[in-house]
């Protein structure tokens, strides 16, 4: 068993190690993809043309490398210069093209971004359909505290709300996008902010506000080289100063966002542009001049372009939805036979636990037997040596009493001594002070004193007979 784990521990660290490898090489690459992304996306408000060429270039490396959510984010960024190009059929063909990798690698967040940019694509032609887009956006936006997304969804939602005539949620929507942007410093929406906030001002007939942010935008947008923004704004001013009669301004404005539109090839500004020089001509009453531009005016006007473009829109997204279904049927049979295959697995996995279990029990029966006979034999040594403990105690309690009875007899033989012995030499001392006084004869004095001396040697040998003999009795 122990073989086994480390044959598994060595494979995981080996596979670890080389995943760490790939994992290094490829961020090196895959940086390079999201690097071309990112200056196409950057160049779509000054160059939407070099925005599809970086986007093309990064999906050709972003193929190479098998790296799916670049090739995805190549796909969106094409999708933004498309709808910059004024092409919304093509921009939502990419789009599609986009969500539908972004499912596929669960990127909830690149989803988010294509749901954004479809709600802009769409707030044109179809505001409930603009809006069900940006609601989606909203919620992954939301989940992830994506201030960015946020900002962009809330600016998008503005333009729906100004077009709605709805002009206090659209001034709070631009509000809220404004001050998110200056957060986080994007010069580029914050023109686009200043331009929306204009407009708006336009609508409310307050010239004056409109006027000063709209030349403010302009100025910025200019520096910044942002054509398509120019091209917008400069419409806007066109309009204003058409509505004050300041046609010499206005026919600035419109002169330089013409020349915008026609430098980026937005066709439908173009036609915007020529639709405004019409009006202006005929405010100004210089009919010749309306009339010409009229004739050149593109066969169908807005409405008709709207529903043309709305046509093709609703048909690329009736075919999304057939591919959406599609993938999700194939995605179901992909899960049934991830299933099966996930059953088989778990149950051959349950087989060989199963086979690990009876070793161990059987291992376990045995080694409890082992232990079994181990307590059986330290219970019969436990019986021994309680015996043996208990024979002991009787010995101890044998000796003990022998100790006692010898104490007593020692107790018995010293008082016998103390009495026996004083007596004879009481009878000495006594003779002796009789002798130094004079008041007995001194021979009478030795033969008492050696009789009083044979009394007390014969007490002593009696006395150690009876210690060297317990049994005897004497007192």
């Amino acid at each position: 068993m122990k073989k086994i784990y480390a044959i598994l521990l060595f494979i995981l660290v080996t596979g670890t190690v080389y995943a760490n490898n790939l994992t290094d090489v490829a961020g090196k690459d895959t940086s390079e993809v999201i690097a071309l992304n990112t200056i196409g996306y950057n160049n779509r408000l000054t160059d939407p043309r070099g925005t599809l060429i970086y986007a093309e270039k990064a999906m050709k490396l972003a193929l190479k490398l098998k790296y799916p959510r670049g090739v995805a984010e190549a796909f969106r960024v094409k999708g933004i210069g498309e709808y910059y190009l004024n092409r919304p059929d093509s921009a939502l063909n990419r789009y599609f093209d986009a969500l539908n990798i972004f499912e596929k690698i669960n990127d909830e967040r690149g989803q988010g971004n294509v749901f954004n940019n479809i709600g802009n694509l769409y707030q044109l032609l179809d505001y409930e359909k603009a809006l069900e887009y940006f609601g989606k956006a909203s919620k992954i936006a939301e989940k992830y505290n994506d201030t960015a997304l946020i900002a962009r969804i809330s600016l998008n939602t503005g333009n729906i709300y100004n077009r709605k005539n709805m002009y206090q949620n659209a001034l709070n929507a631009y509000t809220k996008s404004k001050a998110l942007f200056t957060v986080l410093k994007n010069e580029d929406l914050l023109i686009q902010c200043l331009e929306n906030l204009g407009f708006l001002y336009y609508q409310l007939r307050d010239f004056a506000k409109a006027k000063e942010l709209l030349l403010e935008a302009n100025v910025k947008a200019r520096d910044r080289d942002m054509k398509s923004t120019v091209a917008a704004i400069d419409l806007t001013l066109t309009d204003l100063y058409v509505s004050e009669n300041n046609f010499t301004e206005a026919e600035k404005y419109l002169a330089e966002g013409k020349n915008y539109s026609m430098l980026i090839d937005n066709k439908k500004d173009i036609y915007d542009y020529k639709h405004t020089a019409y009006e202006m001509e005929l405010k100004r009453q210089n009919y010749k001049a309306a009339l010409n531009y009229l004739i050149n005016i593109y066969q169908e006007d807005s409405t008709s372009y709207r529903s043309n473009v709305s046509t093709k829109l609703s048909l690329l997204q009736q075919e999304q939805d057939r591919r959406v279904q599609a993938v999700s049927e194939q995605r179901k049979q992909e899960l049934s036979r991830v299933i099966i295959w996930s059953v088989t697995i778990t149950a051959g996995l349950l087989v060989v636990v199963i086979v690990l279990l009876v070793g161990s029990v059987k291992r376990k029966a045995t080694t409890n037997a082992q232990l079994q006979e181990l307590n059986n034999e330290i219970s019969r040594q436990k019986d021994n040596l309680d015996r043996i403990n208990h024979h002991l105690e009787e010995i101890i309690d044998e000796r003990t009493k022998d100790l006692q009875v010898k104490n007593k007899k020692l107790s018995e033989y010293s008082s016998y001594l103390s009495h026996q012995i004083r007596g004879p030499i009481a009878t000495l001392k006594g003779l002796m002070n009789l002798e130094k006084e004079g008041l007995v004869d001194q021979q009478e004095c030795i033969d008492m004193m050696d009789k009083c001396v044979s009394e007390i040697d014969e007490k002593i040998i009696e006395m150690s007979d009876m210690l060297h003999d317990p049994g005897k009795t004497g007192f």
